[in-house]
């Protein structure tokens, strides 16, 4: 049999070790290139490091706002509950409308997706302005979150934009990277994202700590 590492601190470190090894981090400052390297594990994959976007407040955004008590919303039920609440600075309430029974009946009278009548609840309920929005799966959702920051003026302080998929995800990761509001946010090109690479980004934002394990 073969000798493995089984100690979680141990198989952390090497994770990290390997992803700077073989990852090109070189464009990144380094407040973001903490979240990069965390974004990178979660998909395993050093070659996203090519196609990751950001603003260069993205992070400093974040964190401020976090601090302030700022909740994070998010798209799916897979982001909120990856949110590690023990590196919350403030305790922040954690956002998700997907599961709410009503929702269904919204959308169809709406003719819109789940997603996008979720968005729209932030938006009615006051939540949209100066919070953290994490969107790792509905294209929808982002396109949606665009178009009420134009309506209504009530941006947030940081987006976390990485929905996957064939259909509008692409497209709607490039509109965000477009958009001429000048909101503070990250995002991953191309189909690829995911709720494990949004969150792993949203963990980030609120730990200064890169080899801890996923307890901590």
């Amino acid at each position: 049999m073969n000798d493995y590492l089984n100690n979680g601190s141990d198989i952390y470190s090497e994770s990290f070790r390997i992803i700077r090894a073989e990852s090109d981090l070189e464009r990144f400052p380094a407040d973001v290139e903490q979240v990069v390297v965390r974004m990178i594990h979660a998909a395993a994959d050093p070659a996203i490091a090519g196609d990751i976007v950001f603003t260069p407040g993205i992070v400093a955004s974040c964190k401020a706002a976090l601090a302030a008590g700022a909740p994070i919303l998010c798209d799916s039920s897979m982001t909120a509950s990856g949110v590690i609440r023990s590196r919350l600075p403030r305790d922040n309430e954690i956002v998700c409308h997907i599961k709410d029974p009503a929702l269904a009946d919204e959308a169809k009278a709406k003719g819109v997706t789940k997603t996008h009548a979720a968005v729209d609840r932030w938006a009615e309920q006051g939540q949209l302005d100066g919070a953290v929005v994490a969107i790792g799966n509905a294209p929808t959702a982002l396109y949606r979150l665009l178009e009420l920051c134009h309506a209504t003026g009530a941006c947030p302080s940081g987006i976390v934009g990485i929905p996957v998929g064939f259909v509008g995800a692409a497209e709607s990761k490039q509109a965000l990277v477009d958009d001429d509001l000048g909101m503070e946010y990250i995002t991953l090109l191309g189909r690829r994202g995911g709720s494990a690479i949004a969150v792993a980004a949203v963990n980030a934002l609120a730990s200064r700590a890169e080899l801890t394990n996923e307890h901590s």
